[in-house]
């Protein structure tokens, strides 16, 4: 375990991180490495002889792949004896799980008279150059001239780690921040000691506890009953034949613990509650039995049988996504229905009664009530992806709604990393002596993560952006997500990466679902190296290749937190969180170094002094253009927005006689109520 007050190692004393480093140099610079790899007494001979090997060993390689391609050509032999690696939960290949096709398709079509929208990314690069031009013509003036403001070739090199950049060893840094650490530790001796006369006097507390432990032991399924076998692979879980092959087309490997001992139970038709880590393959966990169930269902009558939940619409999507992959080769439809997508052609697909619906609360809601043949009396099967999400205050009357709308004899399934055993919460869901799988501590951040903090003194927070860019320009310069608190701070620092000529994108809840959509591909497929994100993207998204999550605020929430940084080290693979921590962070800096797992790294991460105040100037310098940009970004929303209105005014006049005969969409709440929950949330 990790001490409370020290971090275990510093960046500086990882050799571990230099090897990463090395090899990360070493694909990017592929024909130097070659080069340098040469001997310099290398002769015409050898060369001549190496060559020769080489083109053996690529008619080898040819006859092996001719070898496999005619094996590939009969569907009919399967091997039913496939292994899996050690990892498991993961996809290899190209056939990754993750895409928006469907998604993508079901769009709202652009009218023919719609007004475009403003593009960010235009504005931004029109603004560059009107500064350059500015630039070169006051360097024809003086004879030294300047340097592109845009372009930094002075950067400072990187420490001989890699990922120091100035990092301190820690028991220099110890020298500088005694006192308060000491302070620190003082206060918490002090709270420890006004804890423990607290629980004296109060005798009521552990009595409270045991209350507690007797409720769930009565509510919760016995552990006896959730002891399942041991199963090395998926074909000893006698799962059907087109499941397995659209397991092996998906790519997933040796099923995880998760996914080991929740299969067996949920395909016994029990209720589950179930945790683990993110990254570790609860998706499937939960797909895979269903899948299972459905291809013995009976096709005399199409009916809705299974509805899976999600908070937000991007992982909507990709579970969708998913079960459509696992289920290529099987007859079973799937349906997403979330918002900023096509109410019509949902509407349709809705008529024809598919048997799985990946939805939203709010469009399902709007589905049940307004489309007409759609219900959820025949639903069998209700899952909720990210669970705790979903139990909270803000989803908890459209959670009832849908509640009420299904059958009570369905099977329930929860799951979240962060999955909460209250009794009270699951209560609401109506679960039937439900069988609770904690894999992993509900609080615990994934083995591989390396964690690192970087301390933002009181009389220094005005520097926060100029720490991140001194980050992602000296170190951690692809493959990064950045996490803000607000839409604005999002927006604000992809004008600033633009400006700085940083290639990221944004994805917050003031884009269309189309931006949303186009954001995650074009960060998934690496066209852009960052993407400014709020806690919209930060669960359930299982985007390959993230390298680095930055927290540019901690969370209010540390569930948030484990969220957050679980969008790396996912599945096995290692990764890296960095964290700029307040001083009123220290409470939840602490539970961090907590949730670290075992054998897991926590670093203390020392960004010079220099650097800061390097990209401070060119921040302060860039404000009065990123004012500019937002002012004619707001300018140019008004004068779409007005535009709309006149289109809307004359939809209006032309199609008055069809509009006011449609039948109005209902919700199960009225205006007054609307304003009544959103002020009492307030």
């Amino acid at each position: 375990m990790v001490a409370n007050n020290d971090f275990v190692m510093t960046i500086e004393d990882d050799d571990q991180n230099i090897n990463i480093v090395e090899e990360e140099e070493e694909l990017e610079n592929d024909v130097t490495v070659e080069e340098k790899t040469q001997p310099e007494s290398e002769t015409n001979s050898s060369k001549k002889k190496r060559k020769a090997e080489d083109k053996k060993k690529e008619k080898k390689e040819k006859k092996k792949a001719k070898t496999t391609t005619t094996t590939k050509k009969n569907d009919n032999d399967f091997d039913s004896g496939f292994t899996f690696a050690i990892d498991g939960g993961g996809s290899a290949g190209p056939n990754h799980a993750w895409d928006f096709t469907a998604a993508k398709s079901m769009l709202k079509e652009a009218q023919p008279n719609s007004v475009p929208r403003t593009d960010i990314d235009a504005i931004i690069e029109k603004k560059r150059q009107e500064a350059k031009a500015a630039k070169k013509k006051k360097a024809s003036k003086k004879s030294n001239g300047d340097e592109d403001a845009f372009v930094d070739d002075d950067d400072e090199d990187l420490a001989l780690d890699g990922f120091g950049a100035g990092a301190v060893d820690n028991e220099q840094n110890n020298e500088e921040e005694d006192d308060d650490d000491d302070d620190e530790s003082d206060t918490d001796d002090e709270s420890a000691s006004d804890m423990d006369q607290d629980n004296e006097s109060d005798g009521g507390v552990e009595k409270s506890a045991e209350a507690e432990e007797a409720r769930k032991r009565a509510y919760f399924a016995s552990e006896e009953e959730n002891q399942t076998e041991a199963h090395e692979s998926f074909t000893s879980m006698n799962l059907s034949r087109p499941i397995l092959k659209g397991l092996a087309n998906v790519g997933f490997i040796k099923p995880t613990e998760i996914q080991e001992r929740t299969i067996p139970i949920a395909l016994l038709g029990k209720d589950i509650c179930g945790g683990a880590v993110t990254g570790s393959g609860k998706t499937a966990a939960f797909i895979v039995p269903i899948l299972e169930r459905l291809l013995y269902r009976p096709r005399q009558t199409a009916a809705t049988r299974v509805l899976i939940l999600c908070p937000t619409r991007e992982l909507a999507a990709q579970v969708h996504s998913v079960a459509a992959k696992l289920g290529g080769y099987t007859d079973i439809t799937f349906c997403l229905c979330v918002g900023g997508l096509n109410l019509k052609r949902q509407e349709a697909e809705l008529k024809n009664k598919p048997d799985v619906v990946v939805a939203t609360p709010g469009r399902l809601i709007d589905h049940v009530r307004n489309s007409a043949g759609f219900a959820l009396d025949t639903c069998e099967i209700l899952v909720m992806d990210e669970a705790d999400r979903m139990l909270e205050d803000g989803f908890a009357e459209e959670l009832g709604e849908i509640v009420e709308a299904c059958p009570k004899s369905r099977q329930t399934m929860l799951f979240s990393a962060t999955m909460t055993d209250n009794v009270d919460q699951l209560i609401r869901m109506s679960l039937n002596h439900p069988t609770r799988l904690f894999v992993d501590r509900s609080n615990q951040a994934a083995s591989r993560l390396v964690q690192e903090f970087v301390r933002i003194r009181a009389h220094k927070e005005a520097d926060r952006s100029a720490v991140l860019v001194a980050l992602c320009r000296r170190t951690f310069k692809s493959r990064t997500i950045v996490f803000f608190k607000s839409k604005a701070a999002a927006h604000q620092m992809k004008i600033l990466f633009g400006l700085l000529g940083l290639n990221a994108g944004e994805l917050h809840g003031n884009l269309t679902q189309e931006q949303r959509l186009e954001a995650l591909e074009r960060f998934r497929d690496h066209k852009v190296d960052f993407l400014m994100a709020t806690d919209l993207a930060a669960r359930g998204l299982d985007i390959k290749g993230i390298d680095v999550v930055i927290n540019y605020n901690m969370p209010n929430q540390f569930a948030q937190y484990l969220h957050r940084v679980g969008r790396t080290a996912r599945a096995g693979r290692n990764g890296r969180s960095v964290t700029l921590v307040g001083e009123s962070d220290r409470k939840m800096l602490k539970m961090a170094i907590k949730s670290a797992a075992a054998g897991s790294q926590v670093k203390n991460r020392v960004v010079p002094a220099e650097s800061i105040q390097k990209y401070k100037k060119k921040v302060e310098k860039l404000t009065p253009q990123i004012e500019e940009i937002l002012q004619e970004e707001k300018e140019e929303r008004a004068l779409r927005n007005a535009e709309m209105q006149l289109q809307k005014g004359e939809n209006m006049i032309k199609h008055s006689s069809d509009i006011y005969s449609r039948p109005a969409r209902t919700w199960f709440k009225t205006n007054k109520e609307k304003k009544q929950t959103k002020k009492g949330s307030r």
